[in-house]
């Protein structure tokens, strides 16, 4: 069972809007093994057009040995982030088999993958405003975003100790909610800032909506809901230093 077959209690085409968020969240973060029509010629590869109900797709895996299983054969592939797939992919308009046969098997078209693209590439525009005021955050929005913000911050734990969901007025007489991220190195918080963003893209609407903040000075109001992250373990002793990985080759569809 891989990480994506976990979150796939239900087929994906029969989960619900949240779960299939996090199915998608899950495969952007993913490791992919792209099938290529044969192995890669100076730094050119030719991704392997399957048929499929009429049309053509292309097929990955989480797994090399799941896709060789697919194909009853070793093939050639390309180890690729789930979201630089979705990218290459939905800009040639092919769609994506992922895992058949396993849990977490789904056929993504090539809108499907677009959009995943376009959510992927969003970035979170920075704004200079004050926090006039804070109070407790709108129901709604802590059981909607605070359990899937507590998973994502998890996996970025040395980044972040923790945040805050509050409901604020702000400097220039919006409101607004924010998630107040606290314990976070000035250099790590554009990266920070996207992974939530990206979250919130994949979450169904929110009732309210949600800015990221870092000002963990701000007076936090009782009712305010936190979240803590665990500390990340210390890292291994440093290994040798290996040879440079090669850089993947180009795809040519």
């Amino acid at each position: 069972m891989s990480a994506l077959d976990d979150l796939c209690s239900v087929p994906f085409h029969e989960a619900g809007d949240a779960a299939r968020a996090a199915i998608l969240r899950q495969l952007a973060d993913t490791e992919l093994f792209l099938a290529l029509a044969e192995d890669p010629r100076d730094d050119i590869a030719a991704v392997l057009r399957l048929p499929l109900d009429g049309a053509e797709v292309a097929l990955a895996c989480d797994d090399d040995g799941r896709l060789a299983g697919a194909l009853g054969r070793p093939v050639a592939h390309v180890a690729l982030p789930g979201r630089e797939v979705a990218r290459r992919l939905g800009a040639e308009g092919l769609p994506l088999l992922v895992n058949p046969g396993a849990p977490s098997a789904m056929l993504l078209d090539a809108p499907a993958l677009a959009w995943l693209a376009q959510a992927l590439a969003a970035a979170p525009t920075e704004v200079d405003q004050r926090a006039r005021s804070l109070s407790p955050p709108d129901p709604g929005l802590v059981a909607a975003l605070a359990p899937a913000l507590g998973r994502r911050l998890a996996d970025m734990a040395g980044l972040t100790t923790g945040a805050v969901l509050v409901a604020a007025q702000m400097s220039d007489g919006s409101a607004t909610h924010l998630a107040i991220l606290s314990g976070t190195p000035d250099a790590a918080r554009p990266a920070l800032a996207k992974a939530v963003s990206e979250l919130i893209a994949f979450l169904p609407p929110l009732p309210v909506p949600v800015d990221v903040s870092f000002a963990d000075h701000l007076p936090i109001p009782a009712g305010a809901v936190s979240i803590r992250v665990e500390p990340a373990p210390k890292p291994p002793a440093p290994a040798p230093d290996a040879p440079a990985e090669p850089r993947p080759p180009r795809l040519r569809f």
